[in-house]
């Protein structure tokens, strides 16, 4: 009796396993991405190309380059996890009542000086909804379902995601009490005192731009790459530092010695998938945070002196 030649199928996995070599350039990057060990990412390659009987990667120094093979089924898996991203995104939009996970992404600042509460009280209202928070000040991917919506301040919301405007964030100039500094003092007389600047990964350059249009750059004695960071800065007393309103005005020790800088002030969005629209407990969310935020709209612009 001939033997039948059973045809060896890609599973899935195969297809993933392959895209996250293809797109980190080594084992190590790609076990990363997967989340597993290097040694299983090797095996498992191994595993496929005896399988296909083809190369799909040539082993260089700087390296695992994809073969022609290699790109090919790169690009499959490419379109293969588009696919299955949207598809997910659909299906989660078929439920019926605010019930479920939401993962949410915003930043630090925003989190302790504004939406904590808020989120609360949401939740009081919404037992059946779980917030899953995710604190950075990189935006995530909500193409790729990294996060569902985002809570994040910008004057320029990226296009092909569905944005509702939530309010404007005003920025002032704050010191310590221990200063001693008269509020409204005028900027150019405050430079010969020590500054605190954005870190470059803190993605504000509008702050360092205006640092420098004031000659304060060289009066800058400290860094740091987030504003509760900045806020630790002023609150001990290391030296003068731009903030948002929303959340210095808060700390009795902190004073704000400037009106609200109009070249400062951003908006701040909730942002979301365009697949996402017709998920009942997302849209719970925006407008909850809708109403709730715009009502502190007056704290959150900043309070002009005098």
């Amino acid at each position: 009796m001939p033997t039948v030649k059973t045809r060896s199928h890609l599973a899935w996995n195969d297809f993933e396993v392959i895209l996250a070599i293809a797109d980190s350039g080594s084992l190590s990057g790609a076990s990363r991405q997967l989340g597993v060990s290097h040694a299983t990412v090797f095996r498992r390659l191994g595993d496929i190309e005896q399988r296909l009987g083809v190369a799909l990667f040539e082993r260089q120094r700087k390296g695992y380059q994809p073969t022609l093979a290699g790109e090919e089924l790169a690009e499959t898996a490419r379109v293969m996890d588009q696919a299955a991203l949207a598809a997910e995104r659909k299906v989660a939009g078929r439920d019926l009542e605010p019930t479920g996970e939401i993962w949410a992404t915003t930043t630090d600042s925003l989190l302790m000086g504004l939406l904590a509460p808020l989120f609360t009280d949401f939740r009081q209202q919404y037992s059946g909804i779980v917030l899953d928070v995710a604190i950075s000040n990189q935006l995530f991917n909500l193409t790729r379902r990294e996060a569902d919506v985002a809570i994040r301040p910008s004057n320029h919301p990226p296009e092909h995601l569905i944005g509702r405007p939530l309010a404007q964030i005003g920025q002032a100039v704050y010191g310590h009490r221990c200063f001693k500094l008269t509020p409204g003092t005028p900027i150019e007389t405050l430079a010969d005192l020590p500054w605190i600047g954005a870190g470059p990964r803190l993605q504000d350059s509008s702050v360092d731009q205006w640092m420098n249009q004031n000659g304060l750059k060289p009066a800058c004695v400290y860094r740091v790459d987030t504003l509760v960071g900045i806020l630790s800065g002023i609150r001990a007393q290391m030296g003068l530092g731009v903030l948002p309103c929303y959340l210095a005005d808060q700390d009795p020790d902190i004073v704000q010695l400037s009106d609200p800088i109009p070249e400062l002030e951003y908006g701040l969005w909730f942002l979301m998938h365009p697949d996402l629209r017709g998920v009942v407990r997302i849209h719970a969310l925006m407008d909850y945070l809708t109403r709730a935020v715009r009502a502190q709209a007056q704290r959150l612009a900043g309070r002009t002196l005098g």
